[in-house]
């Protein structure tokens, strides 16, 4: 494995990750919608858009920047981040890349076509003449398959579907990370055998063309066979947080914003 980020921290126990955003592309509540989940005084019910921070000794690395990235950086108050892997190139994963400026220097890393998205999506921070103050990005390809290493953090990128769009979801030693998932490979399962903990999307409650639903979520769940499993990438559609909580089997959670967990 490639080692691309220094370590600063020796043999750190605990990796903690924190749900930076739990909602699908609109965020919930939605804009307009008076649905009681939309209209819910329980802050779990009031979701950014999809997004975690992984933290591992001093190494702080985010899975998608989307576009409230802003926002969820001065929630959680973070201070510095090393690196940014992208999944997909959808707007929701991906809209809030200026944002990464304070951090200085900041590698991403996605698929090829992922990045010559960024690349289209953000002219002025590439080529001769970038504009001053923009963000400093530096674009590195990955591939399903191949693992790298960022500090003490070993990534293996995996294959997985949103509809007919070939996306990657991410390994980081006992976590497994997939988003936006409506298919999965029996290869994908495979390489996610033995995790602590999984997170995974689940919608909503009915089937839909380019997501798991919360009942697909389960099943593919309960075939890789997690310590711990997290829903996330929720629509309004998904129901209060405290009814969907009570309705899902052992050891499977919801997510929420703000939550964090740590995998030893």
């Amino acid at each position: 494995m490639q080692q691309l980020i220094s370590e600063r921290m020796e043999n750190p126990k605990k990796m903690t990750l924190t749900f930076l955003g739990t909602g699908t592309s609109t965020g919930v509540p939605q804009i307009g919608c008076p649905c009681e989940v939309c209209r819910s005084a329980d802050a779990r019910d009031k979701r950014l858009r999809s997004s975690v921070l992984i933290s591992y000794g001093n190494t702080n690395i985010l899975i998608d920047c989307g576009p409230d990235f802003r926002q969820q950086a001065l929630r959680a108050g973070i201070s510095h981040l090393d690196a940014v892997l992208i999944t997909h190139e959808h707007y929701d994963h991906l809209g809030g890349m200026d944002d990464v400026r304070p951090f200085g220097d900041m590698p991403v890393f996605a698929e090829q076509r992922v990045l010559d998205a960024i690349t289209r999506n953000l002219p002025y921070c590439f080529g001769e003449h970038i504009y001053p103050g923009a963000p400093r990005i530096s674009l590195h390809p990955i591939e399903p398959g191949q693992a790298f290493q960022l500090g003490a953090l070993p990534i293996l990128p995996v294959r997985v579907m949103h509809a007919k769009l070939p996306i990657l979801g991410f390994r980081i030693g006992k976590l497994g990370y997939l988003t936006d998932v409506k298919t999965i490979s029996d290869q994908t399962i495979q390489q996610m055998q033995g995790l602590d903990v999984l997170i995974i999307n689940g919608l909503q409650q009915k089937p839909h063309p380019s997501h798991l639903s919360i009942g697909e979520a389960i099943a593919i769940a309960e075939k890789i066979q997690a310590e711990q499993t997290y829903f996330t990438h929720f629509s309004h559609r998904i129901g209060l947080h405290t009814e969907l909580e009570a309705t899902l089997p052992a050891n499977m959670y919801p997510a929420y914003d703000n939550l964090k967990i740590e995998i030893i």
